[in-house]
C-alpha cells in the first residue's frame, strides 16, 4: 500500500506592533521585554534585525543578551552608511526579528526604499516581525499631527500595513511622566530638552497624539473582535459600509485621500478614490495636474483605496452613478474656495449630488490653493 504523507501547511508569518504617543513612552524597551521572555520561557529563536537605543542606557541593557545580524555598509555620497541587512535576516531565517524604526526611509542603493517594505520582504519569507512606531507616522494622521504640533512629519506608514498586524500593542504613559522623562535626559539630549518642551513635548500636542494611539489601537482591536465573530457566525454580519473620496488634479486633495482612508479604517471596510476624466481631455492642457492625479491615485492604491477611473461628459453623473452602483454610504469632497457667482454659473458638483443622493454621509474637506510665495 503505497504510503500518502500530507504536508502540514506552514502558517502566516506574524506581525506585532507597538504604538506610542510619542518617542521615549517605551515601545522599544517593551519589544526587547518582549522579546526576552520568548526566548527564555518559550525557547522562541530571536534575533535583532535593527534597533535604535538612542543612548538610553536601560535600551541598551536588554539589547546585550539577543543575537544581532549585522548591518549593511551602504555607500552613499562619499560615505558609509548602515541599513538593516533583509538578505541576511533571510539567509538567518529566524522564527522572529525585531526591526525598530518602522517609518524610516532606507538610504538610496537599499534593496527597498522604505523599512516598512523591507518587513513586508520578511513576513514574506515566513518570518515573525516585532516592530515599533510612533502614532504621527501614520499617513492618514499627518495632516492632524502637522497642525497639532507645527512640525512637518515626513516619513510615514500607509494604514493598509496597520491593517496587517496581528497584534497592536499601545504602549502608554501619562503626559506628565513623559515629560519628566524628557527632562530627566532619558529621551533627547540636555540642549534639546528646553524646545522639544516648547515644540513637540507640550502637554496639549501629547495629549492629543495620546488620545490619537489608543483610540487607533482601540479600533484595530475591535476590528479583529468583528472579524473573528464573523468567521466563527457569532453574529449576523452586517451590512458593509462603503467609501467613496473624489479626486480632483487640485492641489490639495491629498487631504481628501488621508481623510476618507481614516474613515474607512474606522469603519473596517473598503473604499474607493474615484476620479472623473471627459472624453475630450487626455491631460494635455494641464501637464501639472496630469502629474498630480497620477502621484494621488499612487497615495491611494498605498493606503488600501481601490482607484477607479470614470470617463463622463458630465463629472457629477458619472459620481452620482458610481455611488448607486455601489452602494456607496460615506463620501468625501474636496470644496475649494469659490465664488458664489461662480457657482451659480457653472454649477457645483458638491449641490447636484446632494440634491440626488439621500442616504449618504457627505465629508466636505476645504482645499486651498498653496499660497504664492513672494
Amino acid at each position: 500500500m503505497a504510503e500518502i504523507i500530507l504536508e502540514k501547511q506552514q502558517e502566516p508569518a506574524r506581525l506585532r506592533i507597538y504604538i506610542g504617543a510619542a518617542p521615549g513612552v517605551g515601545k522599544t524597551y517593551d519589544m526587547l521585554n518582549d522579546a526576552h521572555r520568548m526566548m527564555h520561557q518559550e525557547g522562541v529563536d530571536v534575533v535583532i534585525g535593527l534597533v535604535e537605543s538612542h543612548g538610553r542606557k536601560e535600551t541598551e541593557e536588554r539589547i546585550r543578551d539577543l543575537e544581532i545580524v549585522p548591518q549593511k555598509v551602504i555607500p552613499y555620497r562619499g560615505v558609509n552608511l548602515k541599513e538593516m541587512d533583509v538578505d541576511a535576516i533571510l539567509a538567518r531565517h529566524p522564527n522572529t526579528v525585531i526591526v525598530d524604526e518602522l517609518a524610516h526611509t532606507n538610504v538610496p542603493g537599499s534593496k527597498n526604499r522604505k523599512r516598512y517594505e523591507d518587513v513586508l520582504e520578511l513576513l514574506d519569507a515566513g518570518i515573525n516581525v516585532m516592530t515599533a512606531v510612533n502614532i504621527q507616522h501614520l499617513e492618514t494622521l499627518n495632516d492632524a499631527v502637522n497642525r497639532s504640533a507645527n512640525t512637518v512629519i515626513r516619513e510615514t506608514v500607509p494604514d493598509s500595513f496597520l491593517k496587517r498586524a496581528d497584534e497592536v500593542v499601545n504602549v502608554d504613559v501619562t503626559v506628565d511622566e513623559l515629560r519628566t522623562r524628557l527632562r530627566a535626559g532619558k529621551i533627547y539630549a540636555p540642549e534639546k530638552v528646553e524646545q522639544s518642551l516648547a515644540n513637540f513635548f507640550r502637554k496639549g500636542n501629547l495629549n492629543m497624539l495620546r488620545e490619537l494611539s489608543l483610540r487607533t489601537t482601540a479600533e484595530q482591536v475591535g476590528n479583529r473582535a468583528a472579524e473573528y465573530r464573523r468567521i466563527q457566525g457569532l453574529e449576523q454580519a452586517p451590512i458593509p459600509e462603503k467609501v467613496m473620496v473624489c479626486l480632483s488634479t487640485r492641489p490639495g486633495t491629498e487631504r481628501l485621500i488621508r481623510v476618507g482612508a481614516r474613515i474607512a479604517g474606522r469603519l473596517a471596510t473598503n473604499w474607493y478614490a474615484v476620479h472623473v476624466t471627459k472624453p475630450d481631455d487626455k491631460g494635455h492642457g494641464d501637464p501639472d495636474g496630469y502629474h498630480r492625479l497620477e502621484e494621488y491615485q499612487r497615495m491611494a492604491r498605498d493606503l488600501g483605496a481601490q482607484v477607479v477611473s470614470l470617463v463622463d461628459r458630465n463629472v457629477s453623473d458619472a459620481l452620482i452613478r458610481f455611488a448607486q452602483q455601489e452602494s456607496i454610504s460615506h463620501v468625501v469632497f474636496g470644496q475649494p474656495v469659490r465664488s458664489r457667482w461662480d457657482i451659480l454659473m457653472r454649477g457645483s458638483v458638491l449641490n447636484r449630488f446632494l440634491a440626488e443622493i439621500r442616504d449618504v454621509t457627505v465629508q466636505v474637506v476645504p482645499v486651498h490653493k498653496p499660497q504664492r510665495k513672494g
